[in-house]
């Protein structure tokens, strides 16, 4: 944590590529309802429960979906933990992969159950309907389908979240669909298109908005299953009502935004591939990447992930991911690198690259 502690102190001179964070510029319109709800002194009230009038129907409008029940939740984050203390009991198991986020299999095992991990980290960098079929045993009670994929940067396509879905449905399996990182995909596939009954959809503002500090995120279930899983809610007065404001206007404005958000995100990934392709013995196993995010393996050169993390920190202002953060078995062999972040941010972070490695080896 001591690097983390430093990051946080110096914030304004650290390049932020460690968390999956979006801290490219902020549409104003987005800042002034932020400002706007702080003028007129809307923190002085508890917020209505059900959320802001007009997000739970802007986030339904925004995936195109109508029939399912909307909980405003605390990130994405509180929404996993909610259904899973939920949905989990002890013996159960969860078929999810590694590498991974590891904080929802952390989460699985808080409910006694357990986390099965299909290992993804060889061509084609994620899980296949095969392998998940294969993994399916009579004490499976949930699919966990995070797509894309964080780290590694992979999606699927349709027809694999077709048969996902089917393979669920085949099983009667919940379906947790983890699509925070939808945005930055070509062509996403929601599995509550394919399986409606007990797709739980799982949203987040922390990286398609840049609301990451603000906390705020959505789950969405048929109304059956949302009737037993808000038991476990126990945030009974909803969430901050700035972030409620901010949220809903990043949906009413993102036509204006996102496009150019993209953009960025392709600029960078493109500089940071160019750097690593100068350096033998690098390489990124997932390149484009469909999220805002792929790793950089270094496992040729000999160089301890936990080290470089800490190294290109101090030494140059920039903060990356371990990748022992994501993955128990497969981490030593890279670090994730989020390249949300300006233009100019990603250049430092290119310029520092190879000196780093260089310094290493």
């Amino acid at each position: 944590m001591e690097e983390f502690a430093h990051a946080h102190k110096q914030w304004k001179e650290v390049v932020w590529m460690s968390q999956n964070t979006n801290t490219i510029p902020t549409d104003p319109s987005v800042i002034e309802a932020i400002k706007s709800a702080a003028d007129e002194r809307l923190y002085n009230l508890y917020p209505f429960k059900k959320g802001l009038f007009g997000l739970p129907e802007a986030i339904l409008s925004e995936l195109g979906m109508s029939d399912q029940d909307v909980l405003v939740t605390n990130g994405a984050i509180e929404a996993l933990y909610i259904l899973n203390r939920a949905l989990l009991s002890e013996g159960d198991e969860v078929v999810a992969t590694d590498p991974s986020f590891m904080p929802i299999h952390h989460q699985i095992g808080l409910s006694k159950a357990k986390p099965v991990e299909i290992g993804i980290y060889k061509d084609p960098y994620k899980m296949t309907p095969e392998e998940v079929n294969e993994a399916v045993t009579e004490k499976t009670k949930m699919l966990l389908l995070i797509d894309p994929l964080n780290p590694l940067g992979t999606d699927y396509r349709r027809d694999e979240v077709r048969a996902f879905s089917e393979i669920a449905q085949d099983h009667d399996l919940w379906l947790v669909d983890d699509i925070t990182y939808r945005d930055f995909s070509d062509d996403h596939t929601l599995s509550a298109e394919f399986y409606p009954e007990k797709s739980l959809t799982v949203y987040s503002f922390s990286k398609n908005c840049g609301l990451a500090g603000m906390r705020i995120g959505a789950l969405l279930a048929p109304p059956a299953a949302m009737n037993d899983i808000v038991k476990f809610d126990t945030n009974v007065l909803s969430v901050n009502i700035l972030a409620q404001k901010a949220a809903l206007a990043s949906l009413e404005t993102k036509e204006r935004w996102i496009g150019n958000v993209m953009k960025i995100c392709r600029n960078n990934q493109e500089r940071i591939k160019s750097a690593v392709d100068k350096i033998d013995g690098a390489f990124l196993p997932v390149y484009p990447s469909y999220t805002n995010m792929f790793v950089i393996d270094v496992n040729e050169l000999g160089i301890d992930p936990d080290k470089f993390e800490t190294k290109i920190l101090y030494d140059h202002n920039i903060f990356v991911r371990s990748g022992n953060y994501v993955s128990k078995k497969y981490g030593p062999n890279f670090v994730r690198v989020s390249f949300s972040v300006p233009e100019d941010q990603c250049k430092k972070f290119v310029e520092a690259l190879g000196p780093t490695i260089e310094s290493m080896t």
